[in-house]
């Protein structure tokens, strides 16, 4: 085994489910599990609490979003490690991936039913461009 392993996450439930997966997977395989959440913007928000003055990044909330999910993961004995990417879902993952020598990349399929599947879908893109192995976790129903 070489590389660890990556999934995607954005907060929602079906990203989850993937994380789920991953982990088990990572868990198998004996690899550290890269949960990962991507951002567009580099936006910087100013917030003034009495004198005090915060400065939140989007990828500060995309780290914040990767690392509520790692909370929910945390198993003992095996590594995770949340971070937050630049660019779209697609493009940040396979970055991620490349950047650190990924051996997998994990995503959900959602929306690659119907009329979305056609229009396009994260793990449609990563799975035609990544570098590196690519599962796909059933993200509908149970």
């Amino acid at each position: 085994m070489t590389g660890p392993i990556i999934v995607g996450v954005d907060g929602s439930p079906t990203a989850h489910k993937a994380a789920e997966t991953a982990k088990e997977l990572a868990a198998k395989l004996g690899a550290p599990l890269h949960v990962v959440s991507a951002h567009t913007e580099d936006k910087i928000a100013h917030t003034n609490s009495g004198s005090d003055q915060w400065e939140v990044s989007s990828a500060d909330n995309a780290l914040y979003i990767a690392e509520q999910v790692v909370k929910k993961l945390r198993t003992p004995g095996q590594k995770f490690v949340p971070a937050s990417a630049h660019g779209k879902p697609a493009e940040a993952l396979i970055s991620y991936a490349d950047k650190v020598g990924a051996h997998m990349i994990v995503v959900g399929n959602q929306r690659m039913r119907g009329v979305t599947r056609v229009l396009g879908s994260v793990a449609n893109s990563v799975s035609h461009n990544a570098t590196c192995d690519v599962y796909i976790a059933n993200t509908y129903g149970d």
